[in-house]
């Protein structure tokens, strides 16, 4: 049955604006919002915990069973869509199940990704690619509503893992899987003659790189090889790179 809401005071258009705005909100609800029609169908798709959608009026998508449906005026889609224009849905997931962290050969880590479009380009990568993904602290959300959209809804197709340093160091030397980071050293190895789909590959942040208490622990420095003039590259492209050299 449809819901119909006028009132912005609502309070589950007031939970909306929270959970738009609060990764604590996020995790104590347990649930994470995101936006557009494009994305909505994606998530009727392949993502189990779909929990309610919330259409403009002049909006018409077919809901599955069982998932609270809510009617808002024009007017008060655009109070609380985070987009200058939005598309007229607004839909909340409830947030998967923490999984223990499992590590693979040929996976990519992510350490300290902080900007919301390059965390959200690297997964849709990494779900084009079928690359495994664990994010290490200092991480963006992502199931912030700009990771989600800039994923093109790749978090709804893969799995997501979010863990520690000190997790993936231990289960990575247990499971006999080196680590190798990318960075600019005079021991790195052309990332063309390294066995990638063998490792796990670190990713650093934009501005500093990977930390220093793993490039001293990694047992491999990668380098992609570039004009010298060029210092280094954008975080998720640095990463699409590495993900292609892991399938090839």
């Amino acid at each position: 049955m449809t819901e119909h809401i006028t009132s912005r005071k609502n309070p589950l258009l007031q939970q909306v604006k929270k959970l738009l705005t609060s990764k604590k909100a996020r995790l104590e609800a347990g649930l994470f919002v995101s936006d557009g029609t494009k994305l909505l169908q994606e998530a009727i798709r392949w993502w189990p915990g779909l929990d309610t959608v919330i259409l403009s009026q002049d909006v018409e998508m077919d809901i599955p069973d069982g998932v609270r449906t809510v009617v808002v005026p024009k007017d008060v889609m655009e109070s609380i869509s985070p987009m200058q224009t939005p598309q007229g849905a607004l839909f909340l997931c409830r947030l998967p199940e923490e999984k223990p962290f499992v590590p693979k050969p040929g996976m990519l880590l992510l350490d300290g990704i902080q900007d919301p479009g390059n965390l959200g380009t690297i997964l849709r990568t990494a779900d084009a690619l079928q690359i495994p993904v664990a994010l290490l602290e200092g991480c963006a959300d992502p199931y912030s509503h700009k990771v989600v959209r800039s994923s093109m809804g790749a978090v709804f197709r893969m799995e997501v893992f979010q863990t520690t340093w000190q997790t993936v160091k231990s289960a990575c030397a247990e499971a006999q899987i080196p680590i190798a980071v990318t960075a600019l050293s005079d021991t790195a190895q052309d990332l063309r003659q390294a066995p990638l789909q063998t490792m796990a590959v670190v990713i650093g942040s934009e501005g500093q790189g990977v930390r220093d208490e793993i490039l001293t622990c990694a047992q491999h420095s990668l380098i992609i090889p570039m004009n010298p003039h060029c210092e280094s590259l954008n975080a998720a492209v640095a990463a699409a790179i590495v993900m292609w050299q892991m399938k090839q």
